[in-house]
């Protein structure tokens, strides 16, 4: 593991608070599972400790959103109320970032999900998301794209308005200050 993806001993313990404390804010999100089990979980994998700290720091507000019965792996998603502020103003990956001649964003969304140790969300995580609360009615998201839409040079991006999820699509080098992504990180 790359030292630099390590947090202190503190920064851990401030991490740790701040999930306990959104898991028990939002339990709708996570019926019948047991804080002391993700805890145990999380405690024993400082990788994703630093993924899960890297998505609250960029403003994912990342939660407990499911429990793989068969492997009792957690999944954690964002869920903070809009796009991820630290995470706006991306294209889609790095081919489409290479390809802006002028006015380039900083990153891509692909990119910034591979640096943080998340996978950006696909549509269905997405619509699942969206059950659990309303996300997203000011900002839209982009998800993981399909590999056909993607190699015609598009992407895709979903919203809730209307009280409707919606799935739309731009080309991938767009970007735009109220579209970001939310990513998923499995424990």
């Amino acid at each position: 593991m790359n030292t630099k993806k390590k947090l202190s001993s503190a920064q851990q313990e401030e991490l740790l608070k701040t999930l306990k404390a959104r898991f028990e804010k939002h339990t709708a999100r996570h019926k019948g599972i047991e804080w002391a089990a993700v805890a145990a979980k999380l405690e024993a994998s400082a990788d994703k400790l630093w993924s899960l700290n890297a998505m609250e720091e960029t403003g994912g507000e990342p939660d407990v959103v499911a429990q793989d019965k068969k492997t009792g792996e957690y999944t954690f998603f964002d869920c903070a109320a809009e796009s991820p502020k630290g995470r706006r103003s991306t294209c889609y990956d790095g081919e489409a970032l290479a390809s802006r001649k002028e006015n380039k964003p900083e990153d891509s969304a692909i990119n910034m999900a591979e640096e943080m140790g998340i996978e950006i969300l696909t549509e269905e995580q997405y619509r699942a998301l969206q059950e659990l609360g309303k996300f997203d009615l000011k900002t839209s998201s982009w998800v993981k794209t399909p590999a056909e839409i993607r190699k015609l040079g598009g992407a895709i991006f979903c919203d809730r308005r209307y009280d409707h999820i919606f799935t739309y699509h731009n080309g991938a080098e767009s970007y735009y200050a109220a579209r970001g992504f939310r990513g998923a990180l499995k424990v």
